[in-house]
């Protein structure tokens, strides 16, 4: 191993109490889950003859030959976000799909240049919190978009983003059919092209990095600002009475303040 660069390097910055080093021990598992991998798959269209849908089908049966299981999720029904209770019957499919799931695959036509709005719906009531769990943290995802023109990437792109913003782990590759209309046979399976092969590398991507991940999600993605913003928040809630012997009260603004 090589001199460090800054041998005698400080951090003033840093609580040293809340930082982990990153080691193959964390990154160990102890007993992996050995049960099938849990794929969720939601698509952007309902229209009778739905490109996305039958592209989504064409990668299930690709999973379940891959030994995955496998829940489609069918979003005629899904209200608009905020248009509804969270009490909804098809909210509350969807929201205990996701926590089900392990990784999922999202798959939306490109229209208007973006992914469409009945994509984006399921994505937005799937929340980023539920009390103490993040319903997508440390999931893996594949993204996939169907074109009726020339191939482009533009939805893609934009599941990629909403993705990160979930703290999901995306896979490297990624499927983008163009022209649609001409690449799947009346009985809407999908003919023999690149395109389909490009399908099942996705698909097996996905089952790799969700057997690889799935018990390590917590650890991956543990962060330091996080771990400090707790720590912090609980000496705040357990040091305020003891200096000042009283509770904390709700102020007009919602923030914490003592009682005078």
């Amino acid at each position: 191993m090589s001199e460090p660069l800054f041998p005698d390097a400080s951090f003033p910055a840093l609580d040293p109490a809340l930082l982990e080093i990153p080691s193959l021990d964390r990154l160990t598992v102890p007993a992996p889950s050995w049960h099938s991998p849990r794929i969720l798959m939601l698509y952007g269209s309902l229209r009778e003859r739905s490109y996305s849908r039958l592209l989504t089908f064409e990668a299930a049966r690709l999973l379940e030959a891959m030994g995955a299981e496998v829940r489609i999720f069918d979003p005629s029904g899904l209200p608009l976000p905020d248009d509804a209770p969270d009490s909804h019957p098809k909210v509350r499919e969807l929201r205990e799909l996701a926590t089900w799931s392990e990784g999922m695959v999202w798959c939306s036509p490109e229209r208007h240049g973006a992914m469409t709005g009945i994509m984006k719906t399921q994505i937005d009531w799937i929340p980023l919190s539920s009390g103490s769990v993040r319903p997508t943290q440390g999931k893996t995802l594949a993204v996939m978009q169907v074109s009726g023109g020339s191939q482009s990437f533009n939805a893609v792109n934009q599941m990629r983003v909403l993705g990160r913003w979930m703290r999901m782990l995306t896979i490297p590759n990624q499927s983008s059919v163009a022209k649609a209309f001409s690449e799947f046979t009346e009985e809407g399976r999908m003919k023999p092209s690149s395109f389909y092969d490009r399908v099942v590398d996705v698909m097996e991507e996905l089952v790799k990095f969700t057997l690889l991940t799935r018990d390590l999600g917590p650890q991956l993605l543990s962060r330091y600002s996080e771990r400090k913003e707790s720590a912090a928040e609980l000496a705040k809630r357990v040091d305020l009475p003891a200096a000042t012997g009283c509770a904390p009260k709700a102020g007009k603004t919602g923030a914490a303040r003592c009682c005078g």
